[in-house]
């Protein structure tokens, strides 16, 4: 029996697929509130035969807040995929995030050790690696600082991963992965999938700045990879290519029929972009999306290496033009 945690997300929908395909037994965790139709929507871009797959997933609710609900889900399971965060670049939710992601990674940890899991591998992001210096890509060894640049999900993040290596010290056998930005069809609302009705209504700028792009279906592959591996204690960046948000844009844009964005966005636009939307968000009451760290992102480059990951196990990525192709028919054809 395989757990997965974070199931009606993206990345867990798409892995419970996979796993699925090779006849696993599959639990799933989620909240009594969750909706499960966005699972059922990915399974669908997949297969003709999608609700019986469905159908073969055993559901629980439990919370990782409550290390009782975790045990029980966790009873005659040996491999456990810790896919379950919460996202978010406002600053509001950050006591929110710290509770979701780092004491609920701790609880898990602390369930997988009393019950004794054979193994786990833990989804953590490019978010909680360290910063590389000017010119150069950042690595599993790039060390962490302390910064007050650090967006409350980096936080979140880095600290969740402190908790794995804790329960590595003491005795559980995981695997950490770091994945740069996940792309591939899901809730076109947020997340990744956003970028293509946000391209589609005629988005209009892009920067210079690069970021790290890799498929939902590759990191999939990776963690089931690194979960049949004897691999222990490590942890690998998940990325295929580091590309510029113009080269990302115009790539989606293409892929869907729409204009190209075709305006720099300058420092002072996203500076005063993120501002209005946080005053916005005074009169209107919702949570604005664009804040100050997204607006950071835009203006910063980063890049990173999947060296360590490549010669490990010899995984060859999809090129990132080929998923966003793909992602772009699904979404002409269901949006």
């Amino acid at each position: 029996m395989i757990l997965v945690t974070g199931g009606t997300g993206m990345l867990g929908a798409h892995l419970i697929f996979d796993l699925l395909q090779s006849n696993q037994r599959i639990r799933a965790i989620k909240r009594s509130t969750s909706d499960l139709n966005t699972v059922r929507k990915i399974f669908s871009y997949y297969s003709d035969q999608s609700e019986t797959l469905f159908e073969k997933i055993e559901w629980v609710d439990a919370d990782l807040l409550d290390i009782y609900s975790i045990e029980e889900s966790l009873k005659d399971v040996s491999q456990v995929y810790h896919c379950a965060a919460m996202v978010s670049f406002n600053k509001k939710h950050q006591k929110q995030m710290i509770a979701t992601n780092v004491q609920g990674t701790a609880t898990l940890i602390n369930a997988c050790l009393h019950m004794g899991i054979k193994k786990l591998v833990h989804v953590s992001s490019i978010a909680a690696l360290g910063r590389a210096e000017k010119g150069e890509k950042t690595t599993e060894q790039t060390p962490w600082k302390d910064s007050d640049k650090d967006s409350p999900y980096s936080i979140s993040k880095y600290q969740s991963e402190l908790e794995v290596w804790r329960g590595i010290a003491e005795g559980l056998n995981a695997v950490i992965i770091n994945p740069s930005v996940i792309l591939g069809p899901g809730d076109w609302s947020k997340g990744s999938p956003s970028f293509f009705p946000l391209i589609k209504k005629g988005m209009k700028f892009y920067s210079h700045a690069t970021n790290g792009y890799v498929g939902v279906r590759d990191v999939s592959k990776v963690m089931q990879e690194l979960m049949k591996s004897e691999i222990r204690g490590e942890r690998f960046i998940v990325n295929a290519e580091n590309l510029s948000y113009q080269e990302f844009f115009h790539t989606i844009a293409q892929s869907i029929d729409a204009p190209i964005p075709s305006i720099e966005a300058k420092s002072w636009m996203l500076n005063l972009g993120w501002r209005l939307a946080k005053i916005s968000a005074l009169f209107n009451g919702k949570t604005p999306q664009f804040t100050r760290s997204t607006a950071r992102s835009f203006l910063n480059s980063h890049e990173y290496s999947s060296a360590k990951l490549e010669e490990a196990i010899g995984f060859e990525f999809t090129s990132v033009r080929k998923v966003i192709e793909e992602i772009g028919e699904l979404f002409k054809r269901n949006s």
